[in-house]
């Protein structure tokens, strides 16, 4: 009877409520309508449902994340299977075929330019193709040349290559083309297939490049069996020198008559080992990403890789830059996975995911059998620089490694400025009409956003200074990428639960107060109610704004990514008009619907969070090599980001004080806690033996400070990190008298040691005078213009780098000494903070003595405030690297602890090192 009688009460008050409510106002604050409101009976169910379950918001947020995951797996980790030869046909791809070239290239140790195996390497591939051709269609024309470069410069315009001068000397190619014999202009239109057989000298470079070889030694068997048919000839470059400064390609594009019928040019690369081999670069002309997303099986590839790749972030150069300033375009593929053993003895082959070289060979195979059999090449379609090369530049993109969009920059143009233009219009007439509540609404909306990414960013930064604190290692993270989920993943979530939650509160508050002193008498509770789920749709829509402003940037800039926040801008506010405003007759505010989520959020999650993941990935991979501090902030705000594209939209509908929220926050905290832990204790290691760090020991012999042996070497022992952070524990393990601090930086010209360890005990060994390289000065004009002359003797070193003064140089010119040939003539030279660099590698015939002639700058500026004491001090800087271990280095290699591995590239040094100088004042 009790429960009877408080139903009854419970009609009568809802009735007398349903009678104050009027129906001359409507859900908008502050805006007038005579639409009829729904009655309170109605009304009630509606506000109630803003406490969604909280079973089913937990379900939706683990379902984002599982949808996330999926997409990454499905697009980055399925590999097609590997044929064998039989599979595979005559004129097939087979991965088993490859996978042996691949063996046998990697049995012989690091292959550098100038070393010994690197001549077995280049037997082994000349056998290789001879074998194509003697195996190929009769009526097929396969030429097989070993291409050998005495010497050249090279002087690329952009990117790390800014100040330098590359000179190289010789080289030694295998030049493989495959043309039709019965088609007269084949041979007069190429498309060239580019990769390098050198490795640097410290791995055996399964995956760079030796994979990449292997690839184009089966697409050239493949190749020569359909090619009767082409139209266009086939050439397959494989170069040495790549790994010293593209100069294998540079040859061959300067020096080869073969060059001048290329009209696009593939370069094969690798910054990991293995995995799907995605375009990161194509050229100005969109013809050939066009062509390959026409007939790649697999395709892969994404322009916010180009983006990246180009930005400078990641510190690398392809052979693509020397095609693309040669006036060529094409594209550029690389293998991405495990970028953390990118030039350490971990790139071998047993990290080589069985279906990689499948799928790069089968995606090149299609491709090559289309554009060589196409009548654009002898037009000159595929090569002719567009007239407007910026607005034809192709932006392009996989869903799901099935399918490739591409399309120019001239259409993201016109659908850029359709979409802003639109959105603005729709957004000014919003608020317009809203008034002045409409605008105060919009204001702290958006600042919840901003304090969603204010807070967010804070809560990851704050994390990476924990880091720093706690742990020995720099990148503690490295060995298990997954660990940046718990550490910088979750608590950008909680971040963004955190500043997301301040802003709708404040802005609940305003609508709670605009309900209260507004027409209709409302009941405390029912304003609240009206006035959350109000703030949750406001919220929502500010969430389109961001990635308004974003794509507002992105297009003003030319930036390929656009289509990024494009797809984050539309499919929101697509699902929101749609189904929160078109399908629904009643203006009374109600909870967001739930498919209104899910579609919001299925767009953008298909098509850009696989490739964000991917990207990310490789950031993280590529921090055990970086030479910067930087790093922590690039995880945070790379984490931070990825994280708030599911915010911005999945927060809102947690708006309910119930179980889901706190579920979430309570799992954030204690996955970050657990990785916390898991890093602090040392439980999961922060480098493996697999994911090493990156370390150089370099045996160095200073005499800088004088020349012609005027003072005595000094030489000793130089450990050091290109990854930041102490080396307490592995000078503690290796135990060889070593001193670590800043005090302690060495200049090596191409670069310096800000932070490093020395030994001077038992440094004595294993190098002579004769090793020292010797600067003399022939004669010093001194006229109007002052003019000197240096001859440089390097000793036994075929590489070698020198700095020269810019401060006091206006220009010098460089030749081999005996030889009237200019190298490098009197010309006008770049220079980075005050030198120009001149990088030389060459094989075991390069010669070793040279002749420079420098010509001085009129008024010095040695003596001014802004010269750096460095080039206050010395003239030119020589470094020459031999690739010979001392008694000395060979006992710290040994002792070396196994989650450490030398590091190599074209800037850094060889285990013993020579440097000297020659003073301004000599």
């Amino acid at each position: 009877m009790i429960e009877f009688y408080r139903k009854i009460k419970m009609r009568k008050r809802n009735k007398r409520s349903s009678q104050e409510w009027k129906a001359d106002g409507s859900n908008e604050v502050g805006s007038s309508s005579n639409a009829q409101e729904p009655s309170w009976d109605e009304a009630m169910p509606r506000l109630r449902s803003a406490n969604r379950s909280s079973y089913v918001m937990l379900t939706l947020f683990a379902l984002l994340v599982y949808i996330s995951w999926s997409v990454y797996h499905y697009q980055y980790e399925v590999l097609p299977v590997p044929l064998s030869a039989d599979k595979a046909g005559k004129r097939g791809f087979s991965e088993i075929e490859a996978m042996k070239h691949v063996k046998e290239l990697t049995q012989l140790g690091p292959h550098s330019v100038g070393s010994d195996a690197l001549d077995p390497a280049l037997k082994y591939v000349l056998l290789a193709a001879e074998k194509i051709k003697n195996t190929s269609h009769w009526e097929v024309d396969v030429e097989v040349e070993e291409f050998y470069v005495k010497e050249g410069a090279n002087h690329l315009n952009g990117g790390l290559f800014v100040g330098k001068t590359l000179i190289y000397a010789d080289l030694n190619h295998i030049i493989l083309r495959i043309t039709p014999k019965y088609e007269s202009e084949a041979k007069e239109n190429s498309v060239l297939v580019s990769s390098h057989i050198d490795t640097v000298f410290s791995t055996g470079g399964a995956g760079d490049c030796s994979s990449c070889v292997a690839v184009m030694l089966e697409l050239a068997r493949g190749v020569s069996q359909w090619a009767h048919s082409f139209r266009s000839s086939v050439i397959f470059l494989f170069n040495t020198g790549e790994e010293e400064g593209l100069n294998g390609a540079h040859s061959f594009i300067n020096q080869h008559p073969w060059s001048e019928t290329v009209r696009v040019a593939i370069d094969l690369e690798a910054m990991g080992v293995g995995g799907k081999a995605g375009i990161f670069q194509a050229g100005t002309h969109p013809w050939a990403i066009e062509k390959f997303a026409l007939v790649a099986k697999y395709p892969s590839g994404n322009i916010m890789a180009q983006d990246l790749f180009t930005s400078g972030i990641i510190k690398s150069a392809t052979d693509f830059q020397v095609y693309q300033e040669a006036g060529l375009s094409g594209l550029d593929f690389a293998f991405t996975d495990n970028t953390a053993v990118y030039h350490t003895k971990n790139d071998k082959v047993e990290l080589l995911k069985p279906g990689s070289l499948q799928h790069l060979g089968e995606n090149m195979l299609a491709f090559l059998l289309h554009v060589a059999s196409s009548t654009d090449l002898v037009k000159g379609n595929a090569s002719r620089a567009p007239e407007h090369a910026d607005q034809n530049s192709a932006i392009y993109f996989d869903i799901l490694g099935s399918y490739m969009i591409v399309y120019s920059q001239q259409f993201a143009n016109m659908l850029n400025n359709s979409v802003i233009l639109q959105s603005l219009l729709i957004w000014f007439m919003s608020l317009f009409m809203g008034g002045y509540p409409a605008i105060v609404s919009f204001s702290l909306s958006i600042l919840s956003v901003i304090l969603m990414w204010i807070v967010s960013l804070s809560f990851s930064i704050g994390v990476a200074f924990i880091l720093s604190s706690i742990s020995w290692a720099a990148v503690p993270y490295i060995a298990s990428p997954w660990l940046v989920i718990g550490l910088f993943g979750f608590p950008s979530l909680l971040g963004a639960f955190a500043g997301q939650n301040l802003g709708f509160l404040l802005l609940q508050k305003y609508l709670s107060n605009a309900y209260a002193q507004g027409k209709q008498t409302l009941l405390p509770s029912v304003q609240v109610n009206l006035a959350r789920l109000e703030a949750e749709r406001w919220l929502f829509k500010s969430g389109t704004m961001q990635w308004l402003i974003i794509l507002v940037l992105a297009h003003y800039y030319k930036v390929g990514s656009s289509y990024i926040p494009l797809v984050w801008l539309i499919a929101p506010a697509f699902s929101y008009g749609l189904l929160e405003a078109t399908l629904t007759p009643i203006r009374l505010p109600k909870p967001l619907k739930i498919v209104t989520l899910l579609i919001s959020l299925s767009v953008p999650l298909l098509v850009s969070i696989g490739s964000i993941i991917r990207i990310l990935g490789v950031l993280i991979g590529t921090a055990v090599r970086f030479d910067r501090i930087v790093i922590f902030l690039k995880s945070s705000v790379c984490s931070s980001g990825t994280q708030s594209d599911a915010n911005s939209a999945g927060l809102l509908l947690c708006r309910n004080p119930g179980g889901a929220k706190k579920s979430i926050i309570l799992v954030s905290f204690v996955c970050f806690g657990l990785s916390l832990a898991a890093v602090w204790s040392g439980v999961i290691p922060s480098y493996s033996e697999e994911t090493a760090r990156t370390v150089n020991v370099v045996h160095v012999v200073d005499t800088m400070g004088g020349h012609d042996n005027a003072r005595d070497p000094t030489s000793y022992i130089s450990f050091f990190s290109s990854t930041p952070g102490n080396l307490d524990r592995e000078i503690e393990q290796i135990n060889e008298g070593f001193e670590c601090g800043r005090e302690t930086a060495v200049d090596f010209v191409t670069f310096s040691v800000n932070y490093g360890c020395l030994s001077y005990n038992e440094t004595e060994q294993g190098w002579s005078d004769l090793d020292i390289p010797k600067i003399e000065i022939k004669s010093d004009r001194k006229m109007d213009l002052r003019v000197t002359e240096l001859s440089i003797d390097t000793g036994v070193s075929t590489r070698w780098s020198i700095a020269i003064n810019t401060d006091e140089i206006t220009n010098f010119e460089f030749r081999v000494s005996g030889d009237h040939k200019e190298l490098v003539p009197m010309s006008n030279k770049s220079s980075i903070g005050g030198w120009h660099v001149i990088q030389f590698s060459g094989g075991k015939n390069a010669p070793t003595k040279f002749d420079l002639t420098l010509q001085w700058i009129k008024n010095s500026v040695r003596s001014t405030s802004h010269a750096s004491p460095d080039a206050q001090k010395y003239l030119i800087k020589l470094r020459t690297d031999i690739n010979r271990l001392t008694p000395k280095s060979e006992r710290v290699l040994m002792k070396l602890p196994s989650w450490c591995s030398l590091f190599g590239k074209s800037t850094s040094p060889y285990t013993l090192a020579f440097l000297t100088a020659l003073p301004i004042d000599f």
